[in-house]
C-alpha cells in the first residue's frame, strides 16, 4: 500500500492543480481560509519564488493529491502540507506521506526534530501527526490569522 503514495518535486506544470485546491473551500477550511482563494498570480508568487522551501506534490495511485513544504526552522525542519481532494481525506494518505517524510529528514537529512502548527481545532490533522509521532509541545495562542480570526495552534514536534 506504501508505492500508493509517492512524493515529487513541484513542477511548473503543476500550477493549475494548487490553483483548483486553493479555490476549494472544503480545502481552505483548514488551509489559508476560505475568505482566500487562490489568483494565478498568488499561486506563482507563493509556490514558484526563490526561497530555501523545498516543495513537493503528493501522489496518490499516480495522481496529485495534495502539496507538500519542508523549510528549515529552530534546529530543525518544519512542514506545511494538505491533501487538496477532498475524495482522498480519511484514506491515511496522510500519514503514509508523512512518514515518508519524516523518513528522509532523519536519514538524509539528519534532522534533529520536525516541526508542524495545526490550528487547535484541526483534530484530524492533530490525529494524523500524532500517529506519525508528533508530540503536543507549545501552545502558541492566536498565533495564526484565518479567516478574520487569529486563531490558536499547537506546535508540535516530531524526534526522529
Amino acid at each position: 500500500m506504501e508505492e500508493e503514495v509517492a512524493l515529487r518535486l513541484l513542477e511548473p506544470g503543476d500550477a493549475p492543480y494548487l490553483l483548483k485546491w486553493l479555490t476549494d473551500p472544503v480545502v481552505l477550511e483548514w488551509y489559508e481560509g476560505r475568505d482566500n482563494p487562490f489568483t494565478p498570480e498568488m499561486v506563482r508568487e507563493h509556490f514558484y519564488g526563490e526561497d530555501d522551501v523545498s516543495r513537493c506534490i503528493i501522489l496518490y495511485r499516480g495522481e496529485p493529491v495534495g502539496y507538500v513544504q519542508v523549510y528549515s526552522f529552530r534546529e530543525g525542519y518544519a512542514m506545511d502540507q494538505f491533501i487538496g481532494e477532498p475524495g482522498c481525506w480519511g484514506k491515511h494518505i496522510g500519514r503514509r506521506f508523512i512518514r515518508q517524510v519524516l523518513d528522509y529528514l532523519a536519514e538524509k537529512k539528519n534532522a534533529r526534530a520536525v516541526y508542524v502548527d495545526p490550528h487547535t481545532d484541526n483534530e484530524r490533522a492533530i490525529r494524523c501527526y500524532e500517529a506519525c509521532g508528533f508530540q503536543k509541545t507549545e501552545l502558541l495562542p492566536q498565533s495564526e490569522l484565518h479567516e478574520g480570526t487569529y486563531r490558536d495552534c499547537w506546535l508540535m514536534r516530531y524526534t526522529p
